[in-house]
């Protein structure tokens, strides 16, 4: 039974197994009210980022102004969806997804690039979603 399995795992299960082990370099898991479930060693985000960045999904043109901030690091807006979000800095960047009760935060960096980062970021959402996270 899936859900089963799904409750079993811890949220830093998820993080390790899911994000982090697939050569993202930073990753997150926080809830829609801002607070971080599970966050990948030395990733030092910040509630208030989350917050900010949620809120923003309704609003996309101020992270055309603004960036997506996250542990100090500003990355520039790329585009966005009302579930995804992009953005670049240097060589790198990070994918957000949001879901009905997470936001999915995966930071990559070279020689990974943008769309094998979504692929693993909107896998795991998708996946979330589907057993109604």
């Amino acid at each position: 039974n899936l859900l089963s399995f799904f409750s079993e795992m811890s949220w830093q299960t998820y993080v390790d197994s899911q994000l982090i082990s697939k050569n993202l370099k930073s990753a997150a898991i926080a809830g829609l009210d801002g607070n971080i479930w599970a966050k990948s060693q030395d990733f030092n985000i910040t509630p208030e980022e989350i917050k900010t960045l949620l809120a923003n999904y309704e609003d996309q043109g101020k992270l055309a102004s603004s960036g997506i901030n996250l542990a100090g690091q500003k990355y520039f807006y790329l585009s966005g969806t009302d579930e995804v979000l992009r953005g670049k800095q240097g060589k790198g960047g990070v994918h957000l997804m949001k879901t009905n009760q997470t936001l999915l935060v995966g930071v990559y960096a070279e020689p990974m690039q943008g769309p094998e980062a979504a692929t693993i970021t909107e896998g795991l959402g998708t996946y979330l979603k589907n057993c109604g996270y």
